[in-house]
Formats: C-alpha cells, structure tokens, sequence
C-alpha cells in the first residue's frame, strides 16, 4: 500500500518479501521436526501404526511445590529398583538364618492317650517321649551354605548402598535444574513485555516516516526471539519436573 502511493521505496516491499519467505521456510522445517518427533514416539512405543495425536498448546507455568528433603524421603521409599534390592536382603537374611539351623540339634516330642485292653473296662493312660537328634558330618556343608548366604547379603547391602547413592546424586541434580529452570522463567516472560514494547514503538516510527524497515525486522526478530525463548523456558521447566518426579519414583503428572 504504501509503495503502491508512493510513500514507501521498492526496498521496503522486497524486505518485506524476503521476510515472509523466511518465514515459510521455518514453518516448513518446524513441521518436518514434528513429524520426525511423532515417528519417533511411535517407534519408541512399539506402536508405528499409531493414530493422530491431539497436540494441546498448555505451555504455562505452574509452581512446583516439593522440597529436597521431601523428595529424598519420597525417592527412598517409591523406588522400585530400591525396594526390590530391600526386599532380596530381607531374603537374604532368612536364607542366613535357615542355614544356621543345620548347625543345631533337633528336639522331637511325642505324646498319645491309649486305652487297652480286650474286656471292658479296659485300662487307658498316657504315653510321651522326647528325642534330640544332632546333625552329623556333612563335609561342612552347613558351614558352606552359611557362608554363601551371609556372602549373598552383604553384597546386596552394598548394592543398597550404592544404589541410594545415585538416587540422592540423581533426586539433588533433578531438583536443582527444576529450581533453575524456574528462575529463568520470569526472566523470559519480562524479555517479551519489553520485545512488544520496542516492536511497538519500531513500527510507530516506521508509520510517521522517520524509522526504517530494519528497524521494524530487528524488533519482529528480537520479539519472536523472545517468544521462543519463554516457550523454550516453560518446556525446559515440565521437563524438570517429570525428571524429577522420575527420580522420585513417581509417577508424573506434568501435561
């Protein structure tokens, strides 16, 4: 319009142009990763015939609320691969117990009522006897079957060790990039408020005459830099969250 009466050089238009083919181009690409994205989830879940998805726009922020002790204490107590090592040394400890009993004699006890005798009244009274057996050489068997069950235990205890470890290791790491990740957020949505304000005042300079077009591209880029940084902030931030929930043995409930 502008060009069309004169007011505006050929300059403008072509920019103008130039910036709107840019612009196909990066919608062609964004939608060739998202493609990729969803061949990709198909192929992970085993599922590649998969339907449609629904893509919901629901990147807003929501305050996580956990503390690290709080999440520790969780990650202990939901871990599956934590309780399943729990579980094996409390078998562990009964094996132990079960074989020592090869090491102790064996006490039997018997006792019966009985009545005798062919013409009534017949006579009847109790009998009980009690027996101690001791176990005989076995070639150490039972010392043998001791020691691999007390052996058995202590490894699973050290693997215990271990593993609760790196599930503190993992709980602080998930936790501090969540906290991080929730810093940069008001940081980002301010370096919109400020990229509108400027593409504002560019495009009020343009109107009257005394700004140019580059001023107008460098705040439509500055803007949607700042758009895509947010977004990128409020992504980065759910995925802090499932990968902290993932560390806590939860499971997420970050859409």
């Amino acid at each position: 319009g502008f060009y069309e009466v004169g007011t505006k050089p050929k300059f403008d238009v072509t920019k103008a142009e130039v910036d709107l083919s840019n612009a196909r181009l990066s919608l062609i690409q964004l939608e060739n990763a998202f493609q990729i994205a969803k061949v990709t989830l198909n192929n992970a879940m085993g599922v590649p015939e998969a339907p449609e998805y629904t893509i919901e726009d629901n990147l807003s922020f929501q305050k996580y609320e956990a503390t690290l002790e709080d999440s520790i204490e969780k990650a202990y107590k939901n871990r599956p691969d934590l309780q399943s090592i729990i579980a094996k040394k409390k078998a562990a400890e009964e094996s132990i117990a079960l074989s020592q009993k090869g090491y102790c004699p064996i006490l039997t006890g018997n006792a019966a009522y009985n009545w005798l005798g062919e013409e009534y009244p017949m006579g009847h009274g109790w009998n009980a006897g009690v027996g101690v057996s001791f176990p005989i050489f076995t070639g150490f068997l039972t010392k043998y079957q001791v020691d691999e069950s007390t052996a058995n235990f202590y490894v699973l205890q050290n693997n215990e060790e271990s593993l609760k470890q790196m599930i503190l290791l993992e709980v602080q790491q998930s936790y501090l990039t969540l906290r991080a990740a929730e810093e940069a957020i008001p940081t980002a949505e301010l370096a919109v408020k400020q990229a509108e304000e400027n593409i504002d005042i560019a495009n009020g300079r343009y109107a009257v005459g005394v700004g140019n077009p580059l001023e107008v591209t460098d705040a439509e880029v500055t803007l949607s830099s700042a758009k895509t940084n947010y977004n990128q902030a409020l992504y980065v931030y759910k995925v802090a969250i499932a990968s902290l929930e993932k560390a806590v043995g939860i499971r997420s409930e970050v859409k």
